[in-house]
């Protein structure tokens, strides 16, 4: 799953899922961009790795970061869509309320997860599509989750997960004769920083590190036939089965059904 001489972009990548993505792309011999608001603006993380602070809500700070690392590095060859809002603030006066029913939602919520997730996807996929185009190839993964196929958490979540991977099949069909494939991967229970704090409520039996999602975009990269699966929904570890590739503690994650979750 070498990426010798390849440039990858990792949207919100400062920390959880991102923040392992971008860590392996790095492992496998990429050169990573990572964006982030609490990112260390144009600082190298390490060789491999630089950091660019970028809010994708604001839209010239995103043109900026990209139009930096076009010509900065002269390609993106894998742009990786994490970033994600509406997560914050899950306790409004003293109620917990990401489990609330619409009527009960703060409207923010809804903003906050198609502005910072949704829009923020297509604006960064919009900007990095003409350097593959001019490459002639291509990765973009939207990382996306089940409940875009049933009832998870709350409404405005569910809508746009199924918004994510409405773009990732509509923009696949647009970008299958440029070379350029585009999936919506889904994770399992991931070893974040968040979930860690709550892991003795959790059954963390079947969970994945943050590094093995970045092990699936590695795979998916670095296979001449990955328009094949363009346009479809992935899971991490369906792809580890698939491409032979093991967790960074050399466990196989049991992929999940929608029964599952």
């Amino acid at each position: 799953m070498r990426l010798d001489g390849r440039v990858a972009v990792v949207t919100g990548a400062t920390r959880g899922v991102g923040r392992g993505i971008a860590s392996e792309l790095a492992q496998q011999g990429a050169r990573v961009y990572v964006t982030g608001r609490s990112a260390p603006d144009q600082q190298p993380v390490n060789e491999r790795i630089t950091a660019l602070r970028c809010d994708h809500r604001i839209d010239t700070e995103v043109e900026a970061a990209f139009q930096r690392i076009v010509h900065e590095a002269g390609a993106i060859d894998v742009l990786v869509n994490n970033v994600w809002g509406g997560y914050e603030g899950m306790m409004e006066n003293g109620v917990f309320t990401w489990s609330k029913p619409f009527w009960e939602q703060p409207l923010w919520r809804w903003d906050a997860m198609f502005g910072a997730g949704v829009r923020a996807h297509y604006q960064a996929s919009q900007l990095a599509a003409p350097a593959m185009i001019a490459g002639g190839r291509g990765l973009i993964v939207n990382v996306s989750f089940w409940a875009a196929q049933k009832h998870i958490g709350n409404a405005a979540y569910g809508v746009s997960k199924a918004a994510t991977d409405k773009l990732t099949a509509d923009m696949a069909f647009e970008l299958k004769p440029h070379g350029i494939a585009v999936v919506s991967l889904y994770p399992g229970l991931v070893r974040t920083e968040k979930v860690m704090e709550a892991a003795q409520w959790l059954d963390m039996s079947n969970s994945e590190s943050p590094e093995f999602i970045g092990r699936a975009v590695a795979a998916l990269a670095t296979d001449r036939d990955a328009l094949r699966h363009s346009g479809k929904v992935l899971v991490a570890a369906a792809l580890a089965q698939e491409y032979g590739f093991r967790d960074i503690d050399g466990k196989a994650p049991r992929p999940l059904t929608l029964a599952d979750v």
